[in-house]
């Protein structure tokens, strides 16, 4: 066991009066918005304002053996910033400088700890915004973001985050400080060391500065459509003849009923009208109004009830309908959100499928779907702290239902903690030993979040 006195007076020599040793402020780290916890509170949290400070924070955890998590927000789904005992804890919310703007190339660099929201805002006074879209873009921040692959409600037609990010600066467990990526929009130079810490839930490395694609501000309306199904199999077969004629919506989100449900108990209005599915589809970009024309005659011929709005309220409020969701759920008692993904093509069979699961074990399950990419979201609802063994049960078949169609078990929460026991099922036993090997790697001594993704937890090679 290391000398913690040494540990906590070496980390406060290195980042002086920003360590931080005592309840309540490491308690706060042994959660995220998973709802899950750690056994017990970390060694210290350290809040870093610079890339030295990180540096140094590293090379002191390397000398004396000690884990670290890094940590942004907090507003993971999936367990992978939660830090236990004998865990060093670097909050990098004080990294939070957008450093430059250019119009010209049409990219930003910015510190991690910037949130989404706050960037788009003042990328607006520049006619450009960043495209990643969670539904928690107000309350995450772009390292985050980037660390988990953020997905969101305009993947479909703007991609996931690692499309929106040109290159990293990544601190790796030693201290050594790597940039990966090119700062032109073209750049094949060797392996894409780039794309791989993309969504690696910091276990390869640290993100301590990001040069961020972006895209022109949208001209012309937006048009806004919502549509009410009296079956759920004739949404998803909408969204479906959607993608099939290729409209590309910005925004093609699906809520089945018990998610109305929830909704209707949470704002005390009917927003569900009795449906069994609700259908939100928003075009963008020139041809919105072309587009939106012909997404409403789909709907109309399918049976589905529609109406369009240009109004931006009108618009804000049925998104908000969207992006509301989990509180309405929330609201209901704990959550396990899971976030599969399948072909689009098999949108249908999925939801018939949860459905059976949520019968078969008596459980309440709402299921959203990002019905754009094909992303689900069962939701467990459940009472307690602990996550039930019934509820556990579910889950896995949940992640084994995605398999069998082809899918994936998460489309962008990542899996931290909370799916790692199913990891290998995906990946196969050689390709996740390669990912393994790929780890040790980059973090040898297994410091960098150890525990989160593979299970067992990873251990180097004695070699």
């Amino acid at each position: 066991m290391p000398n913690t006195t040494a540990v906590i007076e070496a980390l406060e020599h290195a980042v002086p009066g920003r360590v931080r040793t005592e309840s309540p402020d490491t308690a706060e780290f042994m959660l995220d918005r998973s709802g899950h916890r750690s056994a017990g509170a970390p060694l210290a949290a350290v809040y870093p304002e610079r890339i030295e400070e990180v540096q140094a924070v590293c090379r002191i955890a390397s000398e004396f053996k000690i884990p670290i998590v890094t940590r942004g927000a907090g507003t993971g789904l999936a367990g992978g910033a939660i830090a236990g005992p004998g865990e060093i804890v670097l909050s990098l919310m004080r990294m939070n400088r957008v450093l430059e703007i250019s119009e010209d190339n049409r990219l930003a660099v910015v510190e991690p700890g910037v949130f989404n929201g706050a960037l788009n805002e003042q990328l607006a006074e520049h006619g450009l915004w960043w495209a990643p879209d969670p539904a928690s873009k107000d309350i995450s921040t772009v390292g985050g973001n980037i660390a988990m692959n953020a997905g969101g409600l305009l993947c479909a037609k703007y991609g996931v985050t690692r499309e929106a990010v040109l290159a990293l600066k990544v601190v790796l467990a030693d201290g050594r400080l790597i940039e990966v990526g090119h700062r032109t929009v073209k750049g094949v130079t060797g392996y894409d060391l780039c794309a791989l810490i993309i969504g690696s839930e910091g276990t390869l490395g640290i993100i301590v500065e990001a040069t961020l694609k972006l895209q022109p501000a949208v001209t012309g309306e937006i048009v806004t459509i919502g549509a009410y199904f009296d079956r759920l199999e004739d949404a998803v077969r909408t969204a479906s003849e959607v993608t099939r004629q290729g409209l590309v919506p910005a925004i093609m989100e699906l809520l089945d009923r018990r998610s109305l449900e929830c909704i209707d108990d949470f704002t005390g209005q009917s927003i569900s009208q009795g449906a069994d599915a609700y259908l939100l589809i928003q075009c963008d970009g020139p041809a919105a109004a072309d587009t939106s024309a012909a997404v409403t005659s789909i709907i109309d011929s399918i049976g589905g009830r529609a109406q369009a709005t240009t109004d931006p309220d009108e618009s804000a409020r049925l998104v908000n309908i969207r992006r509301n969701t989990f509180p309405a759920i929330e609201a209901k008692g704990t959550l396990l959100i899971e976030d599969i993904a399948v072909p689009r093509d098999r949108m249908s069979e999925a939801y018939s499928a949860i459905r059976a699961i949520e019968a078969k074990y008596g459980l309440i399950m709402p299921t959203s779907c990002h019905a754009g990419d094909g992303n689900l979201h069962p939701t467990f609802v459940f009472q307690g702290e602990e996550v039930p063994e019934v509820v556990w049960q579910a889950a896995g078949e949940v992640f084994t239902l995605a398999l069998e169609l082809g899918g994936t078990l998460s489309g962008e929460h990542g899996i931290g903690l909370l799916k790692s026991k199913w990891l290998k099922d995906e990946l196969g036993q050689d390709q996740f030993d390669l990912q393994q090997q790929i780890k040790a790697v980059f973090d040898p001594a297994n410091l960098l979040n150890p525990g989160k993704v593979f299970a067992p937890a990873f251990a180097p090679s004695q070699n």
